[in-house]
This record gives C-alpha cells, structure tokens and sequence, in this order.
C-alpha cells in the first residue's frame, strides 16, 4: 500500500514534445519540497523497466556518494515505464529515506531514451543526467563526472574505451556486436560519433544550456546519440569506467535495439544535423600514418613486383600476399610512432598482441575494398594495363579507411583486470 506522503513524490509524467527546458520547471515539482532548500545543481534521472531488485542496492550508494560531494544540491529522478514489478511503487516505498528522490510512473509511454528526456524535463537541476539502475554503470565515477562538469565541460562521458575503461565478462559475440555498431557509426555520422570514444554510453552528465531548445527525437536505447547530433556541445571530457556484469533481473538487450540504433544514425543523417559539427583534425598523427602508409606501399608493391612479374603468380594472390605483409610492416611503425604515446599507456605482448588483430582486421576489411578497386580499375578501365598503376589508386582510396578506423579502434583500452 502506498501512503500520502509518497504519493506526494509521485510527479505527473510530462507530455508534449521531448523538449528540455532552458530554466527549471515550477510547475512539476511536488507539493512536499525536498529536503534541501537550496536549488539541486544535479538532476540524475534512472530509467527503469523490472528493476526493482536492484534499485535500493543503487539508492544507497548514490545516496552515500552524492551526499558527500554534493550535499543537499542534487535530486534523483526516477523514471518507471509502468514495470510489472512494481519499481515505481518500490521507488516511493524509499522516498522517506532518500528525501531526494522523485517519481515518475509512464504509463502512456515507452523507450528508455524517451524516459530520460521526460525526467530531464521535470528536473530542477543545471546539470542534468543519466545512469543505469541495474548497476552496471558504477555510481562512484559521477565523482569524476562531477568534476569534470566543474572544469566546464559541457558532456562528461563515462567511456569503456578510454584508459581506466573496459568491459568485465563480455563474450566474444557481444565485443564483435558493440564493434561492429561503432564501425557503423562512424560510417554514416563520423562527425557525431567519432566525437566521443564510446557513442553507446548510456551513463554520463550533461549541461542543460547545451541541450535545451531543440525538440529531441530519440530512438532505443541511445540517447547520447541524440544529445551529440542535436545539441551544442563544444567541450567534452570522457572518464574511464569498467562496465559491470548484471547481478540482478535480465539484460533487455535485443536485436531490435540494434535495429533501433541505426534507424536513429540513418535519421539523423538524413536530417543534416551532423554536418554542423566539427571535430579537431589530429592532424599530426594523420601525418605520421600517411608516413608509415608510404612504406607500406613501397613494401607492397615490392612484394607485388617480385611475386607477379618474377615469379609469374596471378596477379589477385600476389595482391593478397603483398597487402599483408604491409600491414604487417605499418603495424610495426605506427605501434612504434604513430600512436606511441598510447601504446606505452598498454605495455606487454597481449597488449601488443590485441592491437595488432585489430588493425589486421581493420587493414584487412580495407584489403577487400582494395582488392575490388584493383581489380575494377585494371579490367575493366585500364584494359588490363598498368598493374602498378591500378594498385596506387586502390591503395589511395582506402587510406582513408584505415586511418579513421585505426585512430577509433585499434588503440583503444577495452579489457582490464
């Protein structure tokens, strides 16, 4: 049974288009006031769908924490899509012991990125944000969040891919899966995904100014998807954080979330919003791999002389045999140059070991593309003529590729202890 005074933190759920506000809202705030009376700083808005297992377990660690960065300036929003086991109605059962703590029950409504703007639209706070309840998002990183929210950022990401970051009993077919959507990404909207190194978070604080205004359209389960390709974000700060194995309930990651996830990159492709932001070039870094790219191709096309014209070989399997031992010898270089301020930061041979499968992996999917273009251009436009010829321009084309792909993936923490 839920008494009056927790019926009182039960906040109607807004209505109307997903749109945050640019000042706090009067109209949503509970007839009891909360504990504090100065206005919160940080909303923090917890999604739930069957998450009742764990929701007093992430209560009392944010309650500790939060307590003691922020004393009496922070609200919790929950946000419950009407769970059939009753996670609003546990959410108001705690309400006396977390004063902070506010409720909305969604009964109209469903989707988690929905959920979150609908919080973020009842919330008091100047810095809002998101984190999962099933405690797989650790909560004492919003300390470092917190911080840098105060050295002005206007997103703080929590980051598996960053150093500190990583993921803990993921399986092989889950890393292939979150990989294989980053690549996607950062196809379709490199200036939107590429702006962070991973897109797919679903725990970080964000300024509300650099989110209030424009009427957001989430799909799924991404929501900083949204706020990167609709927001004004300038400054960016990302925190390594270890994503938690799931202690309680059942994960509600599906196939229709990733279906979901490119409907949301496709549409906001179409709508052009992409192209209004701007990333810093690395342009140095850039140099260096064009650099080691360019012995690559001396390597290549030596091999490529010596197997096909010398040794009379067809000229696809030469290609192939050529391309890897180049890759080989740019690895090499780029581990050892281009990218040796982080590859020092992941010493050891597995460490080495890791990177190098995933740049032959990454040069390999290029190799295809290099192997079609080679082939297209020497039937079919030089008349069988000019192999070299051919080569350079197939290698020029997926240079590009490797560069962008590499700089995302190859030299990324993804696995600590």
């Amino acid at each position: 049974m839920v008494y009056l005074p927790q019926l009182q933190r039960l906040v109607p759920c807004p209505t109307g288009p997903l749109q945050v506000s640019p000042s706090s809202p009067t109209t949503s705030v509970p007839e009891q006031p909360l504990a504090h009376s100065a206005a919160p700083l940080l909303s923090l808005v917890i999604p739930t769908y069957n998450e009742g297992q764990s929701l007093g377990a992430l209560l009392e660690a944010l309650g500790q924490l939060l307590d003691e960065v922020l004393p009496g300036r922070y609200e919790l929003i929950l946000v419950d899509d009407d769970s059939p086991d009753l996670t609003w109605q546990q959410g108001l059962a705690l309400a006396d012991r977390y004063p902070q703590l506010r409720v909305i029950r969604r009964q109209a409504e469903r989707g988690l990125s929905s959920a979150v703007i609908r919080g973020w639209q009842v919330a008091q706070g100047q810095i809002l944000g998101v984190i999962d309840a099933d405690l797989q998002h650790p909560p004492e990183i919003l300390k470092s969040l917190l911080e840098a929210m105060a050295q002005g950022a206007d997103l703080a990401v929590a980051s598996r891919h960053v150093e500190g970051g990583g993921v803990s009993e993921w399986s092989l077919a889950r890393r292939v899966l979150s990989r294989g959507a980053q690549i996607i990404g950062l196809l379709l909207l490199p200036a939107v995904v590429g702006r962070v190194s991973d897109p797919m978070s679903g725990y970080f604080l964000v300024q509300r100014r650099a989110i209030a205004g424009p009427v957001l359209n989430p799909k799924g389960y991404k929501i900083l998807l949204e706020v990167l390709g609709r927001g004004q974000i300038q400054a960016i700060t990302e925190v390594g954080y270890v994503f938690q194995e799931r202690q309680e309930g059942r994960s509600k990651v599906t196939w229709r979330q990733y279906l979901d996830y490119l409907h949301h990159l496709l549409r906001l492709r179409a709508r052009g919003r992409w192209s209004k932001l701007h990333r810093h070039f690395p342009l140095q870094r850039f140099i260096r791999f064009g650099v080691v790219g360019l012995s690559g191709v001396l390597v290549d096309m030596a091999v490529l002389y010596l197997l096909h014209s010398s040794l009379g070989l067809p000229l696809t399997r030469s290609k192939l045999i050529a391309a890897e031992t180049a890759i080989l010898n740019n690895f090499i270089w780029n581990d050892a140059w281009t990218f040796a301020d982080i590859s020092l930061g992941q010493r050891g041979w597995p460490a080495r070991l890791r990177r190098l499968l995933k740049f032959n992996g990454i040069c390999l999917a290029g190799l295809v593309l290099n192997v079609l273009i080679l082939n297209l251009i020497y039937n079919w436009v030089l008349g069988q003529r000019w192999p070299y010829l051919a080569n350079l321009v197939a290698i020029a084309l997926v240079t590009l590729w490797n560069f962008w792909l590499n700089l995302k993936l190859s030299w990324r923490v993804t696995q600590v202890k």
